[in-house]
Order: structure tokens, then sequence, then C-alpha cells
């Protein structure tokens, strides 16, 4: 797990303990993330009422402080802070636009291990991030959904908001009786009081927070097993039981089995995949063991069992290896883009090379993939050149290497993050060759390399 670190601090001399940093220091999200402490752990219980559109929540964070702390902050937008402790005395706390900023009773000495309770509540709103669009809790004429990417769990809790600081997650959702509450990882015991029903959801490998996912409403919900784990699925009832969402989810444990070929056992507990039906989500999202797939990708009225490869895909390029810093979200996409192709090309589709031959004639090679801008965070450059990037360093070092490699790095960097140079010299290494200028040429360069 990467450590956040606070600008100063310590504990020894005039005392001086310092305030952590309230921003995690990537350009990509200013203001997203915060430094001083390293998160373990949320365990989070929250109740939400469609017909009020409020939530009310309480969250329990574990974390330890990596340098002395006389106050810190988390993330937390648009939502009413009633009471905060830590480590059972009461804390005082005080809101800065979209920041919680807690004073604990006494200073936090590096090293410390200490817990945060936050009890708190409001009706949610989507967070908005400029260029990069939209994410966070949205209501539905059903229920909700929290979900989006670079940013959303801010939104319904109070968090380390960046993907350098991971913790494993504990989610109990009361809503009431009739409606589902699905979250990631592994189900646990649902139970029914009064009208409300709640249920259980607990990740225990190391999460990104803006995978932290959230569906409620009225959803069809399958449960069962794959490969000896949990597989759980839920298609909005608003969506053909026989149609192409529910059609393409349905191929999840097989498409996870063919990855898992190339890329080493499967990561996670669990299994599964949402499929929803508001129109506002326009993308699919590699949810940890659970992807949600928005409604547009099954309107031609045929199963895409290509988004699902891509999404699945993440599970081990994204999620279990994530970035440290999103200007390396090639290291997510480009993977991800090219497991699709791979998968394509197993499931009948096009070849592999006619897929590169196509998209290769197509791209732009002014636009970089590492480092693309905040703006271009989410460009067909970061996706289709940085598959064309996996596909030059497949070719360069033969498919025995390349799988090894596959294998070998979400193995060594499993639970963890990752930048590109840390991927770079990871090839090299396993390759027993240089390989800095070929991959510089296709994933930065400005001119065309020549086609492998």
């Amino acid at each position: 797990m990467v450590v956040l670190l606070v600008g100063g601090g310590c504990t020894h001399g005039d005392g001086g303990f310092r305030a952590g940093a309230a921003d995690a220091g990537d350009p990509y999200v200013p203001g997203a993330g915060n430094g001083g402490y390293d998160v373990q752990h949320y365990r989070l219980k929250v109740r939400y009422d469609p017909g009020s559109d409020r939530l009310t929540g309480e969250a329990t964070v574990t974390a330890t402080a990596t340098a002395g702390l006389s106050r810190f902050n988390l993330d937390l937008a648009g939502l009413t802070v009633d009471r905060v402790r830590v480590d059972d005395a009461p804390a005082r706390h005080r809101r800065d636009d979209a920041e919680l900023v807690v004073t604990p009773a006494r200073g936090l000495a590096a090293g410390a291990r200490f817990t945060v309770d936050v009890a708190y509540g409001g009706v949610p709103q989507p967070l908005s991030n400029g260029e990069l669009g939209s994410g966070g809790f949205q209501a539905t004429a059903d229920g909700a959904i929290a979900l989006g990417q670079p940013g959303s769990a801010s939104t319904w809790f109070p968090v380390n908001d960046h993907p350098s600081d991971k913790a494993t997650y504990q989610v109990e959702v009361t809503v009431p009786d009739g409606l589902a509450a699905l979250g990631n990882g592994v189900p646990g015991e649902r139970t029914s009081r009064d009208g409300w029903t709640t249920w259980r959801w607990s990740e225990g490998a190391p999460m990104a927070s803006y995978l932290a996912t959230l569906v409620i409403g009225d959803y069809r919900v399958a449960t069962g097993t794959h490969a000896g784990k949990p597989m759980v699925t839920a298609v909005a009832a608003a969506l053909p039981a026989d149609g192409p969402a529910a059609a393409s989810i349905a191929r999840t444990g097989e498409i996870a089995d063919f990855l898992a070929g190339r890329f080493g056992p499967y990561p996670f507990d669990a299994y599964g995949g949402i499929a929803v039906a508001d129109a506002r989500i326009g993308y699919a999202l590699e949810s940890q063991s659970r992807p949600v797939y928005g409604p547009g990708f099954f309107r031609s009225g045929r199963p895409d069992t290509e988004v699902v490869a891509h999404e699945l895909a993440h599970q081990w390029f994204g999620d279990s290896v994530s970035v440290a810093r999103w200007s390396d979200i090639w290291l997510n996409e480009g993977f991800a883009t090219y497991a699709e192709w791979l998968w394509a090309e197993h499931d009948g589709g096009r070849s592999v090379p006619r897929t590169v031959a196509a998209e290769y004639a197509a791209t732009d090679w002014a636009q970089p993939v590492l480092d693309p801008g905040p703006a271009d965070l989410f460009g067909t450059a970061v996706y289709k050149r940085g598959a064309l990037a996996v596909h030059a360093l497949r070719r360069a070092v033969g498919d025995p290497t390349f799988f090894r490699l596959l294998r070998g790095w979400v193995t060594e960097r499993r639970g963890g993050t990752a930048t590109t140079a840390d991927f770079v010299a990871y090839a090299e290494r396993v390759a027993s060759r240089p390989l800095r200028p070929l991959l510089h040429a296709w994933l930065v360069g400005g001119t065309a390399p020549a086609l492998p």
C-alpha cells in the first residue's frame, strides 16, 4: 500500500504535530485525497430512503499516521456531519468546501494506529469533475447509483479519495423492503426489520476508493458460485429478463476464466456484474469484483461481451494493481482494451492482428498515452494507443515472455499501486533487454512507430 505523505511534521522538539496535507498532490485531481495517514479499513453503515433521497451514515475509518498529526482531512462532499470521534474521544471538526477537517483531542504520533468515527447525513449530490465528467451518488426513480471515476466515494462517505491509498471495506446498506442494495465483494447476511432490509458486503482485498460502488433499486439479483467463489449478478428490472444485458453478464464466469488463463488467477474473493437502466450512466466501470454496465452497451439488441471482457480485465489491471497517480491511467485502460481484443479473437470475432492494423491506421499520434492531460484522461488514445503499445511489447518479446511478464506483474504488485516507470523496469527485468525506447515511442512519441 502506498503511503500518502504529509508536508512536514514531527513528534519531537517543540512537540511539533502538524496538519496533514489537504490534497494527495495529484495535479489531475486537485483537492482529492489527503496526506499524513494511510487508511487500512472502512466500515460503513448507511441507510437510504428513496422517498426523500436522504442518506444517513456512520463511518469508521481505521488508519495509521505517517507523520505527527495535529489535524487531518477526509474528503466529504455536500453532506452534514453530526459527530466525529477519534479513538473514542470527541474531536473538533469543521467543513472546508468538500473537506472534513478533523482536530483530535490530542496529537497523533507518527506510526500510531487510530480510528475515526463520523456520523453524517443529508441528500447526496453528484460530484462534478469538470472536463472529467460527473460521478458520485445519483438518485434514480427507484433508488440510487453511487458510481464514477476518478471520484465518487466522497459523495456518500468520508474517505481519503485517491487510488494511492487503498483499503479494505465492510459495508451495510439499509433500504426499504423489496429493493436491492448491491456493493462490492462477498455478500453477507441479509436481515429485515420494520419494513427495511439490510444488505451486507465485504471486500477483503485493498480497493481504491473510486471503485467502491453502491447500486440501490429494483433489480433481478442472481446468486451462485463460480470457481468456488460467490457470484452475484444483477440486472435492472426495467431491462428485459432475456435481453442482451442479461445475456452478456451471464458469461462473466466464462470470460473471467479466459482472462485468468492469460493473466493468472482471478485476484478477488467474489465475481459478478450489475446492469443498470439509467441513461445517465453512459459508461461501464470496473467496480471491484462487480463491474457496472450502463444501458448504452446493449441498445443494439445484441449481447456485448467485449465490454464485459474489458471491465473484467480491469480486475487485474486497475483494481488489483492500481495506478499511484492518474497520469498513468494507460496501465489500466491499455491493458483492459488489449484484453478486449484477445477475448474478441477467442470468441470468434476479429483477430488481434486485424484489430491492431485498423486501430493503428486510425490513431492520432499527436496525442500521448502517458500523461495525456486531465482533459484527455479518458480519451481514445489512452485506450487504443495504449493497447497498441501492449501489442508492440508482445511482438518485441514474444508470446512466452509476454504472458509470463503479465502474470508476474499482477502477482508481484497484487493489492498495491504502480507507475509506468515501475512497469517498464519490471518488463526490462523479465525480458532481459532494454524496452524503454520501444515503449516511449508507442506511449509518448509524436510520430507513428513501425507497426510490428
